[in-house]
């Protein structure tokens, strides 16, 4: 499990170092770190160090110590190093110092920086807020060459993510000492993250994300002595005359997600049948016999036989995830869910979030999902690229999907559908959410490059749709299972 420190408690922890330790020594340790992930990105770039260009955009603080201590290291290794001072009044004085006594020279404008192969990015760290500066925006968006960030990409918040402004867009983020939320909240800013062990003792972090071996690991699958029921029995409510698909898709990935039961219960039944005939199907959720969880709303409408049918689910003593138009017919009356005894797990996207809320999530995900999990005593999963997980104590895990191959019409119906099953299985909500949204992207990724036979050859990517999605299901789980993560399979890339 990884877990994500914010500003605050990474400072807490470097305290006593900064205490026990020579001055400047904690800096240079996280110099060194960057510094040699610098020459490994020269070396695999270039084939080569020595008489490598390597530029650096210098702020002030400690950041741009970082930056200036980093190049000093790279100058003994032979690189040439240029830095642009942003503040020159303000620059890291015994980072400058040294920098400039290892051979570093420095520039005024960037006509005199030349043509480097990398930049290394020191403007702004972790006490950072709002958008770069202009001149900092107008010097990073002349930058040709790939920019790797120190700590975090600068302009982009170190705790939500948000950028609101120009901001560096990194090839590489060297982490010192912990991943920070940005890292997972903003992965697309920071690109490959690499942690640089600085000496740092955390505690455990309010938000983690699962690996792909945890969850793989965790996946329910037959023992010795199961059958179809205590392997867990889902009932699903979806789809209707107007959206008969999202019964099929919610369906199906119940259905393709674990090994037990599939009740289906709705208008839908028949078209359900013909793609999944497997599953016991009637038109009523009275009628539906006895399961382990429900699933309830995608596609389903909003009249008063949906509203019906929501009630029925919401006064059973079984988990149940509501979603899509069920989220609708909540935002009328949340009391169906507040005063349920029985977990209940919400997944909303931003425009559900703001209909059942009233206002709009903000650029602070993370806070928006845990007072929302608060206030209703409910399980919420707030979709996106970064998929935001809270439960009522406000743990939250968040699933970074590598890509936006899931932002297509359906492939919400088959994230409730799998971790719908996952909750008749047995797992605790905010785990079993964050296990199907790890599934779900990885089935994405696979789907957008074809199939897993294809991961390898790299022959590129394509449009998926939500049945394409469905149908590489299977093999995720397949993966997730075998111990391998979607980096490793280069699904991500």
């Amino acid at each position: 499990m990884r877990g994500y420190y914010t500003p605050d408690e990474i400072r807490a922890a470097e305290a006593p170092l900064l205490t026990s330790l020579p001055d400047g020594a904690l800096m240079r340790r996280a110099a060194h770190g960057l510094a040699g992930v610098v020459v490994a990105e020269l070396r695999a770039r270039t084939g080569g160090v020595a008489g490598r260009a390597v530029l650096l955009l210098v702020g002030s603080g400690d950041n741009g110590g970082d930056a200036l201590w980093a190049g000093t290291f790279l100058r003994k290794r032979g690189v040439g190093v240029t830095a642009v001072l942003l503040k020159p009044e303000k620059a890291h004085r015994a980072g400058l110092a040294a920098f400039r006594r290892a051979g570093g020279r420095t520039a005024r404008a960037i006509e005199e920086v030349g043509t480097p192969d990398l930049v290394i990015d020191g403007i702004v760290g972790i006490s950072g807020r709002g958008a770069l500066r202009p001149d900092a925006a107008t010097l990073v968006a002349s930058m040709e060459a790939p920019i790797i960030a120190a700590d975090l990409p600068s302009g982009v918040d170190p705790v939500t993510g948000a950028v609101e402004g120009p901001a560096v867009r990194a090839a590489v983020t060297v982490a010192f000492g912990a991943l920070k939320p940005v890292h997972v909240l903003a992965a697309a800013q920071c690109g490959r993250v690499e942690v640089i062990p600085i000496g740092l003792t955390l505690g455990d972090a309010g938000i983690t994300s699962l690996n792909a071996t945890e969850v793989g690991g965790a996946w329910p699958v037959p023992g010795p002595h199961d059958d179809k029921y205590s392997q867990g029995v889902v009932g699903v409510v979806a789809g209707s005359e107007q959206y008969p698909g999202a019964g099929v898709l919610c369906t199906g990935a119940a259905v393709s997600a674990t090994s037990g039961l599939v009740r289906y219960a709705g208008p839908g039944a028949s078209e359900v049948l013909a793609h999944w005939p497997e599953v016991i199907a009637t038109t009523d959720v009275a009628k539906a016999g006895r399961v382990q969880s429900w699933v309830v709303g995608p596609g389903m409408g909003t009249d008063d036989a949906a509203r019906r049918a929501l009630r029925a689910v919401l006064d059973t003593d079984v988990p149940v995830l509501v979603d899509a138009d069920g989220l609708t017919l909540l935002a009328e009356d949340p009391g169906l869910v507040r005063s349920r005894s029985a977990p209940t797990l919400l997944t909303p996207h931003a425009g559900e979030f703001t209909r059942i809320t009233g206002s709009d999530p903000g650029p602070d995900r993370v806070a928006a999902a845990r007072s929302l999990a608060a206030e209703w005593g409910t399980y919420i999963l707030l979709k996106g690229r970064a998929t935001v997980i809270a439960a009522p104590g406000g743990q939250v895990f968040v699933n970074e999907a590598g890509g936006s191959w899931s932002a297509t019409a359906g492939a919400g119906d088959v994230l409730a559908g799998i971790v719908g099953a996952l909750l008749a299985a047995g797992t605790v909500p905010d785990r079993a959410a964050a296990m199907g949204a790890r599934a779900h992207s990885l089935a994405a990724n696979v789907a957008a490059r074809g199939g897993r036979g294809d991961l390898a050859a790299g022959r590129g990517t394509a449009p998926i749709s939500a049945g394409n999605l469905l149908a590489h299901l299977r093999e995720s789980i397949r993966v997730l299972r075998a111990g391998v993560s979607p980096e490793e399979m280069a699904v991500h890339r």
